[in-house]
């Protein structure tokens, strides 16, 4: 009898890690429809996944050392032929998978959702099978191989918050602090919204990982105080505790940038206000807004606050039904199993 395996590459196999938390799910979303996973990954965190998961680590030094143990981890796997290789977020697995699979038969599928381009990317796009990402919009380039498939979220991580009757409008944005999450703006919005009597906090939340990002960090604290509070990263597992204590996650990503956190909140029962237009599917109008538009964003807010806790709770409860249906682990793993196949 056959025996179906899956191959997924990624960086970091951690449930509590900030950035990359949520491959865990995916990989357990994939390991509950297959017989064997087997996880490369440069560090992966003991028992974080399931019993029919095998994990080769092969973080190294360097590249070189690195590259090197990614090529004795693959090929013995290639045999028996798994269904795929998926590189997960990393376009250079893809790279350095391709060579080693596709004269064995066996297809490299690369998950990737972000807006950022790169000669790495083209060439990964290249010699993948298949492209899988969430939206058209959240791939950077055009490609006959892109497939849409929605974003991979373990709803059950994330149980429908309770909504607080407080009259205090508690507003989170949940990310890196990067220039292109547009916060500035958003800072100012409920500066506006304060100043027009609207009891409005926000706390920003986030890694900051890159020069960039810590120059950036610093400046969002000079805007800090009046309402507004600057705070460390949280860990992928708490981010649902956080969710808890909110009212509303808002976020001004540029476009091209489907920020997971949004599909969590919206899992979360967690209402979003989002710029994006990559959103407009998933929110109503009443909660989308042009990106670093400070008047809009006040008035957004505004409206929001006005709205009685069991309205709230009608519009958490419509945005949990729509990621269920469309941005589940569930519904990723069976779209990556339906690439597989053709």
């Amino acid at each position: 009898m056959s025996v179906s395996k899956i191959v997924f590459i990624t960086q970091r196999v951690d449930p509590a890690h900030p950035n990359l938390g949520a491959a865990a799910g995916m990989i357990r979303a994939l390991a509950a429809r297959v017989d064997e996973v087997v996880v490369l990954a440069l560090h992966a965190e003991r028992g974080a996944l399931p019993e029919n998961c095998t994990v080769h680590t092969i973080g190294a030094a360097n590249r070189l050392l690195r590259g090197v143990r990614f090529g004795v981890a693959l090929i013995p796997e290639l045999r028996p032929t798994p269904l795929a290789v998926v590189a997960h977020m990393s376009p250079i697995y893809a790279v350095l998978a391709a060579p080693l699979c596709r004269p064995a038969g066996v297809p490299v599928l690369l998950w990737f959702t972000h807006w950022r381009d790169s000669r790495t990317l083209r060439l990964a796009e290249r010699v993948s099978s298949a492209v899988a990402t969430v939206d058209r919009s959240s791939f950077p380039f055009p490609s006959s191989k892109l497939v849409p498939i929605g974003h991979g979220i373990d709803v059950a991580a994330f149980p429908c918050r309770p909504v607080d009757a407080d009259e205090r409008l508690r507003v989170l944005a949940l990310g890196r602090t990067s220039p292109a999450k547009g916060l500035e703006a958003v800072i100012a919005g409920v500066r506006l919204a304060r100043a027009r009597g609207i009891d409005v906090e926000l706390e920003i939340r986030g890694p900051s990982e890159t020069d960039e990002e810590r120059a950036y960090r610093r400046r969002l604290v000079e805007l800090a105080g009046d309402g507004v509070s600057i705070e460390d990263a949280v860990q992928h597992s708490d981010v649902a505790a956080l969710f808890a204590r909110t009212d509303l996650l808002v976020n001004a990503a540029a476009a091209g940038s489907l920020d997971k956190a949004v599909f969590e909140a919206c899992a979360s029962c967690l209402p979003v206000l989002a710029s994006n237009p990559g959103f407009a599917g998933l929110l109503p109008d009443e909660l989308m807004f042009e990106r670093g538009d400070v008047e809009q964003i006040a008035a957004r807010l505004a409206a929001f606050a006005a709205r009685d806790a069991s309205d709230r709770a009608e519009v958490g409860h419509r945005l949990r039904h729509r990621v269920e249906a469309e941005h589940s682990t569930g519904h990723w793993a069976a779209a990556i199993l339906e690439l597989t196949a053709r």
